[in-house]
């Protein structure tokens, strides 16, 4: 599973995986076990922003943090995502 960093944001993973490429651009959350089940999913739209689609077993606080992390790297980590899709950036979710 590609992460987006070796390091863990407010506790957890930032990963996306080859299956996930086919989808608008997203981040999956979890703390060790980078798989779906129990991690959130944050879809990143055009500007940064991020909607929730996913809840996992996150908080309001670690979710906001994660959120607000995201609004300030999403260029880079688009470069990161870019490397394995060629399907674009924000799809209109």
């Amino acid at each position: 599973m590609p992460k987006y960093y070796g390091f863990k944001v407010y506790g957890y993973y930032l990963y996306f995986t080859s299956h996930c490429i086919v989808e608008a651009m997203h981040a999956h959350a979890s703390d060790t076990k980078l798989t779906e089940a129990g991690s959130a999913k944050f879809f990143v739209k055009s500007d940064g922003e991020t909607s929730v689609a996913e809840r996992g077993r996150l908080n309001d606080r670690e979710i906001a943090g994660i959120q607000a992390f995201i609004k300030l790297h999403y260029q880079e980590m688009y470069l990161r995502w870019a490397e394995m899709s060629d399907s674009g950036f924000y799809k209109g979710i």
